[in-house]
């Protein structure tokens, strides 16, 4: 059980955000998790897994523990249907592209999203009309109070517009092994409905999972900042969920705001769009600022502090709240 001390997690979250954890141990299998788990009860811990949804603010004075457990498993259900289990550790978009590479369907739609498997379900991760839960089966986690291995089911984990119960109640008390998706083999169902999936398959009518992987991957490309080249945590609100009396009053002003329709009295705005007409998208302060093809995204360009950044996203929240009355949420966590 080897712990290291004073240890940077810039190289260990997204944003790449320099700051130390007091104590940190990489775990690569789930009886090691327990040992560690067991051995330090008493202590403050904190868990680590792909770094990709989270805004770091300052030193962790806890033991950071990493999950690295990895691994994927397969089970026959029926002559459309596969289980794939995969480890916490496993990066989200190789085990995507294993999948599609073994034509198994369902996860083509998250294609490129960062972070791991592990951290999937805790947001309820989504893009272009697919999210996690549609195919989630069931995850394995350890309860940290007691010990002990539960395994969730869809219904228990509370799912909801990047929320489970992970993220609710059960929040710091479990910590996720493994994660098992209900698969297609051939007979997909394929989510292509989105404006810019159609636009980039073009001419392709009856697409295969690998092309519209390959369509939203280049999307994301096209729109989000590669993490390895700019720090990141992906999206950094959630799209708001507003009444259409908020929406008519919005499109007094601004007719082309764009919409999605969720029921005869909701409807979903895009984050972006609010924060590029606040004026935000593309502006810099120093090394913290918002990205220049994609508003909806916070950016650290070298060796800004999660505080720079923290601040950037309350002045956008303010002033979409004075501009449009809306109250912005945030996706990623502040920490």
């Amino acid at each position: 059980m080897h712990i290291e001390h004073q240890k940077s997690l810039q190289a260990y979250n997204t944003f790449g955000i320099d700051v130390t954890a007091s104590s940190y141990i990489r775990v690569t299998d789930s009886k090691q998790l327990e040992e560690v788990v067991k051995a330090y009860k008493d202590q403050n811990i904190f868990i680590l897994n792909g770094g990709s949804n989270m805004l770091l603010t300052a030193d962790i004075d806890a033991l950071v523990i990493h999950i690295a457990i990895c691994g994927i498993t397969e089970k026959k259900v029926d002559d459309n249907t596969i289980l794939v289990s995969a480890g916490a550790g496993e990066n989200w978009h190789k085990f995507v592209l294993y999948c599609i590479s073994k034509n198994y369907g369902g996860l083509e739609n998250l294609a490129l999203i960062p972070g791991n498997v592990g951290s999937a379900p805790i947001q309820n991760i989504g893009a272009y009309g697919v999210e996690l839960k549609d195919t989630f089966h069931s995850c394995t986690a350890l309860d940290i109070t007691t010990g002990k291995e539960r395994k969730f089911n869809k219904e228990e984990c509370e799912f909801g517009y990047r929320e489970s119960i992970f993220k609710g109640i059960a929040k710091g008390r479990y910590i996720i092994t493994e994660v098992s998706f209900l698969l297609t083999t051939h007979m997909h169902q394929l989510h292509t409905t989105y404006g810019a999936i159609q636009k980039e398959l073009g001419a392709i009518t009856t697409p295969t999972i690998k092309q519209i992987a390959d369509a939203v991957i280049a999307i994301r490309k096209s729109k989000l900042p590669d993490p390895k080249q700019i720090g990141n945590g992906g999206s950094f609100f959630k799209n708001p969920v507003v009444s259409k009396t908020v929406l008519s009053a919005i499109q007094e002003k601004y007719e082309e705001v764009p919409f999605y329709e969720l029921d005869e009295n909701m409807v979903k705005l895009p984050a972006g769009w609010l924060i590029e007409k606040a004026g935000f998208k593309g502006k810099r302060w120093k090394d913290a600022g918002v990205h220049k093809n994609q508003a909806l995204v916070l950016v650290n360009y070298g060796n800004a502090t999660g505080n720079e950044i923290l601040a950037i996203a309350q002045k956008i929240q303010q002033q979409v709240k004075k501009q449009f009355n809306i109250s912005l949420q945030t996706e990623v966590n502040i920490i």
